[in-house]
């Protein structure tokens, strides 16, 4: 009998030893960055009121903050698909019109979600998600369209974009309710592709932030909009941690997928 038990908890510690050491899908430096239940912040911004980014939306799911996201049309928000992929349409709904994220302005459900059809949960490419609304929204000065850029259209290194959402600070002492936002400039493609390496960074993302880190979106702000001049460049992504020196963060490049865009949403 002890034999049999002995041999019993040998089994066992082999089977837990292998299902610890079985290896992550998803490369180890791509750290999705919706809400963990951290406390959802920008890293190293300001707050800012809903007007100065009236595109900006909270993507809720189960009525708590999950995510961003960018309006499209009256009918259409642009998020990651990370944020909904294999979750059922009605766990969704969007917070408009409002700098907070809990409270405030206007709560539409979601009735369907669109993830692009080569979106890779492995590397994060092609990580795009359009939702489409149950009601027209009324534009007014806290809701409005984003404006798009066309397919494949450039963007500088060194642009200054503007990121926002309501994710995690890093801060004890800043206001985890409040809209944030930090400026960053875009990073060369190859400059980002020396730090995460050519096969990570592929022609569908692009790179904001600074070489000594100390701003940079975070957990709580993927889907969120980067924008530039008015123009939805980008979407909130992954990163290497939050505003680490040295690791950029990394969005969806929004013109790379403007025509699909486009023929889904009329956007």
């Amino acid at each position: 009998m002890a034999t049999k038990i002995a041999i019993l908890l040998a089994v066992l510690v082999v089977v837990v030893a292998s299902a610890q050491a079985k290896p992550s899908r998803r490369h180890p430096l791509v750290q999705p960055r919706q809400h963990r239940g951290n406390g959802p912040r920008i890293v190293g911004g300001f707050e800012i009121d809903v007007s100065e980014a009236p595109y900006q939306v909270s993507l809720q799911y189960l009525d708590s903050h999950r995510c961003g996201g960018s309006v499209l049309n009256s009918k259409w928000v642009l998020t990651a698909a990370h944020c909904t992929v294999g979750k059922p349409e009605f766990t969704f709904s969007v917070r408009l019109g409002s700098s907070f994220h809990a409270t405030g302005g206007t709560v539409v459900a979601v009735v369907r979600t669109i993830e692009h059809p080569n979106y890779n949960d492995v590397n994060i490419d092609y990580d795009y998600a359009l939702l489409e609304l149950e009601s027209e929204l009324t534009f007014s000065d806290v809701v409005q369209p984003v404006e798009l850029p066309e397919q494949d259209e450039p963007v500088e290194a060194g642009t200054m974009t503007t990121v926002s959402g309501w994710g995690n600070t890093h801060s004890s002492v800043e206001s985890n309710d409040v809209l944030r936002a930090a400026n960053v400039p875009i990073v060369s493609q190859e400059e980002c592709r020396k730090v995460y390496s050519a096969k990570t960074i592929t022609d569908q993302m692009l790179c904001a932030g600074y070489q000594q880190g100390g701003k940079d979106a975070c957990q709580g702000d993927s889907g969120g909009p980067l924008v530039s001049h008015g123009k939805l460049i980008g979407i909130v992504s992954w990163g290497a941690g939050c505003a680490q020196p040295g690791f950029p963060g990394v969005y969806s490049r929004v013109a790379s997928v403007r025509d699909w865009v486009r023929a889904k949403s009329g956007a």
